[in-house]
């Protein structure tokens, strides 16, 4: 299978109703739309995307779906401080085919710790090959990169998940 369920590929997060996530580049909504399943009513998705478009988008999508965990956020998650999210306001984030865009990466690993509580996870999925689909080789951002940019913010590597023929999957959790 080419691209694999977001569902799937979000399972190691352990997500449960009830919990907060941090959707960084949250784009069309996939796995924003997936994480406020998980989640369920009593739970809060942060979808935070720079791009207006993509949010009215994906707020009209999931109205349609009765999806209202799902809070849409304007802000360039790269500068730290810019979600509004409280310190340590959620349980786990998600960096899904962001990492390879990203100018201050640096700035988002910052935003996202702030935010996360003590032993919060992150999951990141990113482009593994171009293969004509996804980003030039040259833009790609490799597995071994996102685990040594992690590591270097204080987040410990936990496992890898399954995400498609064209993608890495990661599992961190904050230190």
């Amino acid at each position: 299978m080419a691209f694999l369920d977001p569902r799937i590929t979000l399972s190691p997060l352990g997500l449960s109703s009830g919990m907060k996530v941090a959707d960084i580049g949250a784009g069309s909504g996939a796995y924003a739309l997936a994480a406020a399943e998980a989640v369920g009513d009593m739970g809060l998705v942060y979808a935070i995307e720079v791009q207006k478009e993509l949010l009215s988008k994906l707020k009209r999508e999931a109205e349609r779906r009765g999806k209202h965990s799902i809070h849409v956020v304007w802000a360039d998650a790269e500068k730290p401080g810019s979600t509004g999210l409280n310190d340590k306001s959620a349980d786990a984030a998600i960096f899904s085919n962001v990492l390879f865009q990203m100018e201050h990466k640096d700035g988002a690993l910052e935003e996202v710790k702030r935010v996360l509580v003590p032993k919060g996870r992150v999951l990141v999925v990113d482009w593994a090959e171009s293969g004509g689909l996804g980003p030039a080789p040259e833009h790609l951002f490799g597995k071994s990169a996102a685990r040594e940019l992690f590591e270097k913010h204080g987040f410990s590597f936990r496992t890898e998940a399954r995400a498609g023929d064209h993608h890495y999957a990661l599992v961190f959790q904050k230190s």
